[in-house]
């Protein structure tokens, strides 16, 4: 019985200690895999046009976001944003900050799937909006499904008018997807696991309150090669 007690208390030690670790390592593994999103999309012929990458101010990736369903349908998903450097978004990208995206939408559907979204935060409202609070998209924020491809450019113009444009990719296939009614928010719990205090989206992208994770080196390193600079200006 003595024995029982004693590895009961240890079990419990171990997980009281190692609780925030693991914690920890699930934000970090989500960043990573934020990265192999951004790299796959990005390495797609017809995917993201590149001079609107070179005009968005931020970029969230939500890699494996569950939609589930039975008449109601529902979606959630964990990922993160990474926004250029500077007040005025101008500078190299910087730390990623970590966002949810909850959406519900009726219809008719039945079981479950996993779809990976990219969305591109095209101009400084759009970005100042997600960084304040809690943000519904169409709502609060004018989203568009985005263009994809080089048969884009000549409708650049009228996509930039939107503050996001959202894209998702699901059992291979590629395309842009509007996403109205569904949010996209801080998660500042996952941020705290990450940055290991408490410290908010804004502080993260526009103060330089952080350093940069390690988890998040790579998501960064892909979308500076893939756009160094902002030509929204």
């Amino acid at each position: 019985m003595r024995f029982i007690y004693r590895a009961m208390l240890v079990l419990v030690t171990v997980l009281i200690f190692d609780a925030p670790m693991i914690a920890q390592q699930k934000e970090e593994q989500r960043l990573r895999e934020s990265a192999t999103v951004m790299e796959e999309i990005l390495n797609v012929p017809d995917s993201i046009p590149q001079e609107l990458l070179e005009r968005a101010e931020c970029v969230v990736v939500m890699p494996s976001v569950m939609k589930f369903a039975f008449g109601f349908g529902g979606s959630y998903g964990r990922g993160t944003m990474v926004c250029r450097t500077g007040q005025d978004f101008t500078g190299p990208w910087g730390p990623p900050a970590m966002y949810a995206l909850e959406g519900g939408s009726f219809g008719l559907q039945i079981g479950g799937e996993s779809t990976d979204f990219v969305f591109l935060v095209m101009n400084r409202q759009g970005a100042n909006s997600l960084l304040r609070s809690k943000v519904k998209l169409g709502a609060d924020a004018s989203v568009a499904a985005g263009p994809k491809g080089r048969a884009a450019a000549a409708a650049t113009d009228a996509f930039l008018e939107a503050e996001i444009l959202s894209y998702s990719r699901n059992r291979g296939l590629f395309a842009g997807i509007s996403l109205e009614g569904s949010t996209l928010r801080p998660d500042n719990s996952a941020n705290r696991k990450i940055y290991g205090r408490e410290v908010s989206a804004r502080e993260i992208v526009l103060q330089n309150e952080v350093r940069m994770p390690s988890a998040g080196v790579k998501l960064v390193q892909v979308l500076q090669a893939a756009s160094a600079k902002n030509l929204s200006s």
